[in-house]
């Protein structure tokens, strides 16, 4: 269970969120991912909040023009490098062993996709 999971997180204005989603994501015990953020030509600060991790893992990515969370997302999906891609909105948490579990639980089944809420 080392597979690379790609959490692929669309971002719109979210400066005051996205600290927190990120911190979620660094908490894993899972650790093999890469984040990819894709900013959607947010007009706060949230480039700078998003660069202040300084985690090599954390990708950030920028629109050239607003195009909404669809395309921001197949954005990041053409950049995802993981064997696994991993949804996450710049306003929600999982909690520290969200990907570890759904991982083993996928590879014990043999399930190809999986969600939880």
């Amino acid at each position: 269970m080392n597979d690379l999971v790609s959490i692929i997180t669309p971002s719109y204005n979210c400066a005051k969120f996205i600290g927190e989603t990120i911190n979620s994501v660094l908490a894993q015990t899972y650790q093999n991912w890469e984040m990819l953020i894709v900013d959607d030509c947010s007009t706060d600060n949230s480039e700078e909040v998003i660069k202040s991790f300084g985690d090599p893992r954390i990708k950030y990515l920028k629109n050239e023009r607003n195009s909404g969370a669809a395309i921001s997302r197949n954005y990041a999906l053409r950049e995802a490098r993981g064997r696994w891609i991993a949804f996450l909105d710049s306003d929600d948490l999982w909690e520290p062993e969200k990907l570890e579990r759904q991982i083993r639980f996928m590879e014990e089944h043999d399930y190809k996709f999986t969600f939880t809420d």
